[in-house]
């Protein structure tokens, strides 16, 4: 089993965000457990039952690539967040307000930092899809002897 506190500590040391400071344990938790839930469906396909979790965690053990995943996708939905709450500050000012409070650069850069993100996540993604684990000592191997397999079938 992988407790949510592993994923949460992993999440945390990628962002910086001093909200979390201020905030109890109980508070932190209850919000990185929001985040976790936004994050879970852009697991595109995991190797474990990934709806299978109780309050405390998986009851899978996840690998270290898992747990990374995973907190890539909460600091996903953690910019997108940043980004929607500026995005509403930006409508209830005028266009001439809104760029002298430097919001306008602010989100901008949150936009690129999200893009950016998400350039990662499909990276790690893809990796985490072209390798499997050895039977015999637990390695990891690409997983596209799969296709060389299937290809000679065909030419057979």
């Amino acid at each position: 089993m992988t407790s949510f506190d592993v994923i949460y500590d992993r999440f945390l040391g990628k962002i910086t965000d001093d909200m979390y400071q201020e905030w109890t344990k109980e508070e932190t938790i209850a919000d990185c457990r929001n985040i976790l839930a936004d994050a879970i469906p852009y697991f595109e396909f995991p190797r474990f039952a990934i709806y299978d979790y109780d309050e405390n965690g998986f009851t899978a053990d996840l690998t270290q690539e898992e747990i990374n995943i995973l907190a890539i996708l909460m600091m996903r939905a953690w910019v997108q967040r940043q980004i929607t709450s500026i995005e509403n500050t930006r409508m209830k000012y005028s266009n001439a307000d809104f760029k002298m409070t430097s919001q306008a650069n602010h989100l901008a850069k949150l936009i690129s930092l999200k893009d950016n993100i998400s350039t990662e996540e499909r990276h790690m993604q893809r990796l985490y899809r072209r390798r499997r684990r050895k039977e015999k000592d637990g390695s990891m191997e690409s997983n596209w002897s799969v296709l060389i397999e299937k290809s000679a079938l065909r030419d057979d």
